[in-house]
């Protein structure tokens, strides 16, 4: 007897993770679009935002990148006005990286531009899904 395919029920628990982390990849991309920021300038921007000024090597190591990714990251933003740049008072030869007005303001943006698309994408679940996938993920990010 021939049926018709039902691609779902063949897809696999990690290729459906792997589908869903894509589109909200491409969400986040669509998100950051109007501030021309890229997702690694967002990451660094926002951990300065959560943790306060930092020295740039502590910013490389929340970023989980070498520290000359690092440098090339901050320059960038800091040609766009988002962090500055200071001497550390405690070790000369350190660099302090710190968010500006401008990036400050730039972050609550793109959370607000981020919440109000992962709403969107998450809206066809009901309020017990949404507790439950929450539950779920929180199980899985612990090591």
């Amino acid at each position: 007897m021939l049926h018709d395919a039902d691609p779902d029920r063949d897809e696999t628990l990690s290729e459906a993770f792997w589908a869903v982390a894509r589109r909200l990849r491409e969400l986040n991309r669509e998100a950051l679009a109007p501030w021309d920021v890229t997702p690694s300038q967002f990451r660094a921007i926002g951990v300065l935002s959560r943790h306060g000024t930092m020295r740039q090597g502590e910013l490389a190591e929340h970023l989980r990148i070498a520290p000359r990714s690092t440098t090339e990251v901050v320059d960038d933003l800091q040609e766009r006005g988002l962090v500055e740049r200071a001497p550390d008072s405690k070790d000369r030869r350190a660099t302090l990286v710190g968010l500006t007005q401008k990036g400050t303001e730039l972050v609550d943006a793109i959370r607000t531009a981020r919440h109000a698309g992962s709403e969107g994408f998450f809206a066809s679940l009901d309020d017990q899904d949404r507790a439950e996938l929450t539950r779920i993920l929180t199980r899985l990010r612990r090591p």
